[in-house]
This record gives structure tokens, sequence and C-alpha cells, in this order.
């Protein structure tokens, strides 16, 4: 592998599969199909035709869109649909190429069809590479809420080619930033001043280290949800206008405020979660318009959320999961996070 590409190894068992982050690292994709030994492929992408590169076997090319909007359980029945005209079968594979609502969606779909297929994620995207992608998480929205129909189903591979960035429109650099930032504080200290290629390296290798010690969001995983609790709900409220990364930017800094509030971490901490969230060019308070009582209708919805309202909060130990905060405080710090 070339001195500008990146190896991050997901370490569980016979489920392993390793990260390839780097310029160029597409076109390993039908190294990976024959080393799973997949007979053909089903192609589901949301970028252009000459931005698939060649599996190496014969493939069924699918027309994805990227969007909170066709992340829906209609979408899945319909991918699960041509996989069978197909005549697709657990010695083949699926790869999806997209950012992270297709990563999501095409994952659900390859989760479900034949009771599980190989998938291979070849992200897009920013948000997607340094996240969606990676841990195995798939989901798909219902108008309830984001992401509550879903099911863990691991990749064979993730190829995480920076050469996809480069026809980003600036709001999507953002929406991926979004999430670096919020590594920050779950342990990947200060990215802001790495190489792309770094940030991305080191997103994905604490999210890995993480997914490793605790896959099935049984405890430890739930440090990744860093910021989502209110990004969520942000995103639930604006109807998707809000961005994911924009709402988990927004999420980290309430996070920080919130933690404060409680008495969990001190002034400068808290100052640190505006500061970082800031360096990113993100935004960082909530848009005017949305009461806060919306707001907390929509968080106890949250997956995490079994007992009261529960948010992943800095403190002395570290991040942790935090269940029964009290309504009145995530009422008063909503009030004051204005823009």
């Amino acid at each position: 592998m070339s001195t500008t590409h990146r190896r991050i190894e997901v370490a569980l068992g016979e489920r392993s599969y390793a990260v390839r982050i780097g310029p160029g690292v597409r076109h390993t994709l039908a190294q990976v199909v024959a080393e799973l030994g997949a007979r053909r492929v089903a192609m589901v992408s949301a970028r252009p035709a000459d931005w698939v590169p060649d599996p190496g076997v014969p493939a069924l090319m699918l027309a994805a869109k990227d969007g909170e909007e066709d992340k829906t359980l209609a979408t899945v029945a319909e991918l699960c649909r041509r996989f069978a005209e197909f005549g697709l079968t657990r010695s083949d594979a699926v790869v999806a190429c997209g950012g992270g609502t297709t990563t999501d969606a095409v994952g659900l779909a390859a989760a479900l069809y034949h009771r599980g297929v190989p998938v291979i994620h070849l992200p897009t995207s920013l948000l997607a590479q340094v996240d969606a992608s990676v841990g195995g998480k798939t989901a798909v929205n219902l108008p309830e809420g984001k992401n509550l129909v879903g099911a863990y189903w691991q990749p064979k591979a993730v190829l995480c080619d920076t050469d996809y960035l480069e026809t980003l429109p600036e709001r999507e650099w953002v929406n991926g930033y979004g999430e670096i930032a919020r590594c920050h504080f779950i342990g990947a200290g200060d990215l802001r001043s790495l190489p792309l290629t770094e940030q991305i390296a080191a997103s994905v290798a604490l999210k890995a280290s993480v997914v490793t010690a605790d896959e099935r969001d049984a405890g430890h995983r739930h440090i990744l949800n860093y910021g989502h609790t209110l990004g969520h709900a942000l995103e639930r409220a604006t109807d998707y206008a809000l961005r994911h990364g924009e709402g988990v930017a927004i999420g980290t800094v309430f996070a920080g405020r919130l933690a404060g509030a409680l008495g969990r971490i001190g002034a400068a901490r808290v100052a640190e979660h505006l500061d970082v969230v800031r360096g990113y060019s993100l935004p960082t308070g909530i848009p005017p318009g949305l009461a806060p009582d919306r707001l907390i209708a929509l968080m106890r919805l949250d997956k995490k959320a079994t007992s009261g309202l529960s948010f992943v909060l800095d403190g002395a130990r570290g991040p942790e999961l935090v269940h029964d905060v009290p309504e009145a405080t995530v009422a008063e710090t909503l009030a004051s996070a204005t823009p």
C-alpha cells in the first residue's frame, strides 16, 4: 500500500475487516471482491457511474440518492427486490458507494436480504469516511425519529478514497467536520492541525477501538453518540434542513454546557467545547424558532433514553452515558444555547 495510504483494522474476530484510507483506494475494490470469493455484486451508487470502480466480476448497477428523505424502509424494500431480480445469493456481495445515508440504507438492505449478504462500503463524503461507514450500524428513519429501524451488520471492507472528497461542496465538508470535532472529547485529542488523511485515520482508529471493545452498544460504545442526542433532535425538528454534522456540532457545544450546568466539568472545559467546534467553522447555537419543549420531546425518542432524558456527557472519568438528566436543567441549557 502507498505511503500516502492508511490501514486501520477493526478487530472483531471472524468479522474483522480493514478500513483503507487515501487517494485511489477505491481501485482496490476488485481485489477485495476476489478475496471474498464473490461471483458477482450489486453496486448501489449515489455517485456518477465513472466514480464507481470496476469490481472485477459481473455487476448490477443501481442508482441511489444521498439524503434523509430516501433513508426509509421503502428504499430498503426496493433494493432487496432488485437484489432478488438479479438473483443475488449469499455467495455474492453488495457494494455501497455514497454518503452516510447511502451506506446506512444499503447496509441495512444487505443485512436483511437472505438474512445477510456481504457488503463493502465506498464512502464518498467526509462524514461517511470518518464515521458512518465504519462500525456496522445500519439504519433507516421513521416519521417518529432518526435511525429507529436498523441492524448491526459489519462490512467486509471499507475503502475511504480521499479523491472522492475533492468534489464536495463546502457544506459537505462542514457536515463531516462535525463528527471530527466531537472526537476531540471522546479520546482522539486535538485533530485540528493534522492533514486531512490523518484526521480521517485518527477518527476511524478511535471508532475502531470503541467498536472492538463494545460492538453492540452494551456500554462503552455510547461515547460515540457524543453530541448526537440533541443533534438528531435538531435534524428532525428542522425536517433535516440542518445536516447531521451540523446538528452534532451544535449538540457537542450543548453537551459541554449541560455537563457544566450539572457540575460535571469546569468552566474552562465548557469553553473548550465552544472553541473546538468554532475551530472547524461549525455552527454552535440552536437555530432560532426551535422551542426547548419541542426538542425535549424529540430527545425522549432517542434510542439511549431508557430512563428519562439521557446524554453522553463529559466528566471527571471522561465521557459517559448519563440517565435521568433533570428536564428543567436541559430546558434551561437549551434556552441559553443561541447562536
